[in-house]
C-alpha cells in the first residue's frame, strides 16, 4: 500500500511540474521573408520552434534563393546549422568559404563571425538552432559584400 502511495503522489507531482506540451504543427506557422538589413537576396524564414523559458533554443528552416545569404553575424552562445536541401556556402571570419551540402551539420562557435547561404547557381536551406542570452539569439554586423562572396558556384 505504501509503494502505491508513494507512486501516485510521485505522479501528481510530476504532472504539477510538467506544463503542457507545444506541438506545432506543419504550416501552421507564417513563413517570413528574410530582412533586407540581415540578407542579400531573396530569403524565406520558416520559424520551427521558439525558446520557452528557461529554455533557450530556438530553431527556423532557412531558404536561400541563387545568390541570396546572410550578413556577417555572430551568435552569443554558438549556432548549429544542418543543410537539408540544395547546395551553399559557409565562411568564418580570417577563413576559407566552405561548400555545405544536405546532411552536413556545421557549428559555429560562440561569438565567431561569419556568414552563410547558397551559391550562386543553385538554392540551399538549411535548419538553424541558437540560443538566446540576453534577449537576443545573434549580434548582425556588416553586409557580405560581393567581392567576399565571390559569386562562388
Amino acid at each position: 500500500m505504501l509503494n502505491s502511495t508513494i507512486g501516485i503522489t510521485s505522479m501528481q507531482s510530476i504532472k504539477r511540474r510538467n506544463k503542457q506540451m507545444d506541438i506545432k504543427r506543419s504550416g501552421s506557422q507564417s513563413s517570413a521573408k528574410g530582412p533586407t538589413e540581415y540578407f542579400t537576396g531573396t530569403v524565406r524564414i520558416d520559424p520551427l520552434f521558439e525558446a520557452h523559458e528557461p529554455a533557450r533554443t530556438s530553431g527556423a528552416s532557412v531558404t536561400f534563393e541563387p545568390g541570396s545569404r546572410t550578413a556577417w553575424h555572430t551568435h552569443p552562445l554558438g549556432q548549429t546549422l544542418i543543410v537539408t536541401a540544395g547546395y551553399g556556402l559557409v565562411q568564418r571570419w580570417g577563413g576559407p568559404i566552405e561548400e555545405i551540402r544536405p546532411g552536413d551539420t556545421i557549428w559555429i562557435s560562440p561569438g565567431e563571425k561569419h556568414w552563410h547561404g547558397a551559391t550562386a547557381t543553385t538554392a540551399m536551406t538549411h535548419i538553424a538552432i541558437q540560443e538566446w542570452l540576453d534577449g537576443k539569439p545573434v549580434d548582425w554586423l556588416e553586409y557580405v559584400s560581393d567581392e567576399q562572396y565571390g559569386g562562388n558556384s
